[in-house]
């Protein structure tokens, strides 16, 4: 097997695996409904990625490896904190958006083995002591009040990633099952969240 017609597999693999993720979540999701989608035999999937997790995993890897060094070219910049923050909250919501998946598995992963996933994250460009000194900085400058960084990683995080992975529940509860409106309100929630973190913390 050539190097192009691998790689041209694999991610003709990746694509199709995505797709079934998508509708199907990770659990719901086969081995033999990503080979058909991939338009490829059972035992050639298998060749390739061993298991469902694996398949999962390098999907996360590439999704997170593509969009999340961006994210460290942004704390490094010197472009000011409103200007970070809504970046960060754009990025991460429309990651999630395309990626619906994402949060069950980070949840499940979180709890069936933490360090695999904090190392996974790192391993995509990462780095939260600086995230958290980016904030430190800030806060020492004077442009937002005191506080502990972590808290406010963490509320960006929450406030992002639950509407996403709450979609079952929130489409029942309040969109009355209607995709397109609340495809529309998690595209609001961009602005919604950035002007709520940063009332909470900017010092004017």
């Amino acid at each position: 097997m050539t190097a192009i017609k691998k790689d041209n597999t694999e991610e003709k693999i990746l694509a199709a695996a995505r797709n079934v993720f998508i509708h199907k979540g990770m659990d719901g999701a086969r081995m033999q409904e990503i080979a058909d989608e991939a338009g490829i035999n059972k035992a050639l999937l298998h060749y390739y990625f061993r298991s469902k997790q694996k398949l999962f995993e390098a999907i996360f890897k590439s999704v997170f490896g593509k969009i999340m060094p961006n994210v460290m070219l942004m704390v490094n910049s010197d472009k000011p904190i409103e200007d970070k923050l809504g970046a960060f909250i754009e990025n991460y919501i429309d990651i999630l958006t395309i990626n619906p998946f994402l949060p069950t598995f980070i949840l499940k992963e979180i709890h069936r083995d933490p360090e695999f996933l904090a190392g996974m994250i790192k391993e995509s460009g990462i780095n939260p002591r600086q995230i958290t000194t980016m904030f430190k900085q800030e806060m020492d400058n004077g442009t937002i009040r005191k506080m502990d960084p972590r808290d406010l990683i963490i509320n960006i995080i929450s406030l992002s990633v639950f509407p996403i992975a709450g979609k079952p529940l929130l489409s029942e509860m309040f969109f009355e099952k209607d995709k397109a409106n609340y495809d529309e309100f998690i595209q609001k929630r961009k602005v919604t969240i950035k002007e709520f973190i940063l009332h909470s913390i900017l010092i004017k």
